[in-house]
């Protein structure tokens, strides 16, 4: 991953049995590298038709990023605690191996029933994470936790006002706005572990500039929160040289890998001299061999994403659906043709070949501590 050796490392594999489920759109920030999960901003849409979906801020201020080129065809709706959604689990947990669900959004704090959310992934079997941005933690978590939510993963897009507010669109970039979100997320924080969920920061490092952001979180959350450091897909190299960067800064000692079998995720952790640890992520080239062979995204420069496994929707007016790719969401199908298809087939083909492949070709180093973060 990086120009040091980390061939002779203990490696995990662990098999892909996750799906992201967008429970609500809405959102509370206004970033302007967001792909919302690859639909449209839906208080943008309202009353459009496919083909005249806007991918660029509207009167929210927030975009879409892969909109233009991706084909979507449908609004996301906000999925309720329902018969319905417990049917849709359960069909898709019985179509491909399902152990966990990672609700996402927008942001799925601001959804008004997400303890329910969780109470009901929780009675079918399933571990609960999800994905936030922090501005409404402090005041859902504790009763998420009740229901049984796992962990979360905390998006980190500034550590400080002037930081945050420089990646939001104009109607959402004031300092004094920034500065209650910067709070927000420290109360969340704060709440997720006083509360005994498991919370790691993610950190998209596009360059060096966002160095400072890494090392202060790192300096002021790294004993308690697993701080995990993403390539930013669309700057390569540059983030490739930030990451580089901060881990020389912090002294950081590579100690495993691990490899999620059947997508894209690759991470490693790091020890610091202090003992606190590190992860660095990034992707690998996986793919779906035939439903990505002819894709014109399918190289090395435009595929940004790779094969990162399923993503759960619900249609505005309409069924649930099922995408496997941000970049392509004209390859969603409903949930019933998604069980009965040969995408289905070929994802679970994929996630046991690279399970087999990852554990043969890393034999002599498997590690058997289960990956948690």
């Amino acid at each position: 991953m990086y120009a040091e050796d980390l061939t002779g490392l203990p490696v995990s594999v662990v098999p892909d049995r996750t799906v992201r489920v967008k429970v609500i759109d809405a959102c509370g920030l206004a970033c302007g590298f967001c792909h919302n999960e690859g639909t449209p901003v839906a208080a943008d849409n309202a009353g459009r038709q496919p083909g005249e979906y806007i991918g660029s801020p509207g009167k929210s201020g927030r975009v879409s990023i892969y909109l233009r080129t991706n084909g979507a065809s449908f609004l996301p709706a906000r999925i309720e605690p329902s018969t319905d959604f417990a049917l849709a689990l359960a069909a898709l947990r019985g179509s491909v191996e399902t152990d966990e669900v990672h609700f996402t959004g927008g942001e799925p704090t601001l959804h008004p029933r997400l303890p329910d959310l969780v109470a009901q992934a929780r009675r079918l079997g399933l571990t609960v994470g999800l994905t936030s941005n922090g501005e409404n933690g402090a005041a859902v978590l504790k009763d998420c936790a009740k229901a049984g939510l796992d962990r979360v993963n905390l998006s980190v897009f500034g550590t400080t006002a002037d930081e945050l507010a420089a990646v939001q669109a104009p109607r959402l970039g004031s300092v004094k706005l920034a500065e209650r979100k910067i709070t927000a997320l420290h109360a969340t924080i704060d709440a997720a572990l006083r509360n005994g969920v498991k919370v790691s920061a993610n950190l998209v490092v596009p360059d060096r500039s966002h160095v400072p952001r890494v090392l202060r979180v790192i300096e002021d959350y790294g004993r308690d929160v697993a701080v995990r450091m993403l390539i930013n897909l669309e700057d390569g190299d540059a983030s490739l040289a930030a990451m580089r960067e901060v881990l020389d800064s912090v002294g950081a000692v590579p100690v495993h890998r691990i490899f999620t079998a059947g997508t894209s995720d690759q991470r490693t952790r790091y020890r610091l001299p202090d003992g606190r640890t590190l992860y660095a992520k990034s992707i690998r080239p996986v793919r779906l061999p035939q439903t990505c062979e002819g894709c014109r995204f399918n190289n090395e420069t435009d595929c940004e994403e790779g094969y990162y496994g399923i993503r759960l929707y619900r249609a505005q007016h309409g069924p649930f659906m099922v995408g496997v790719c941000i970049q392509r969401m004209d390859l969603c199908c409903t949930l019933g043709e998604f069980v009965m298809s040969k995408i289905r087939d070929e994802v679970r083909a994929v996630r046991e070949q690279e399970l087999s492949r990852l554990r043969s070709e890393h034999r002599s180093r498997l590690h058997e501590e289960a990956a948690e973060l």
